[in-house]
């Protein structure tokens, strides 16, 4: 049992190698013989394969980790109204 276990635990390692070889580690370009997709209409320049893959801030907004310390009293809305019955 012992030996079956052992061969179970080399075997997941080595698919664990096999599957972390996979990535790649070129820069991205377009295939021989095809171009970059058309430069957007409102965009100043053709982006480039970096500029693609970057996201923009609004698909990834930046973490606003400003911490309250201490205690304020909210304004007045004018628009907070209790719901009709």
């Amino acid at each position: 049992m012992s030996l079956s276990l052992s061969r179970a635990i080399a075997v997941a390692l080595t698919l664990s190698l096999a599957i972390s070889a996979c990535g790649g580690r070129v820069k991205l370009k377009p295939q021989q013989g095809t171009s970059l997709p058309v430069k957007p209409e409102e965009a100043a320049k053709q982006l480039t394969v970096d500029e693609m893959l970057t996201p923009s801030p609004q698909a990834r907004p930046k973490r606003s980790d400003e911490l309250i310390t201490r205690s304020q009293e909210r304004r007045e809305d004018k628009f907070d109204i209790p719901p009709k019955s």
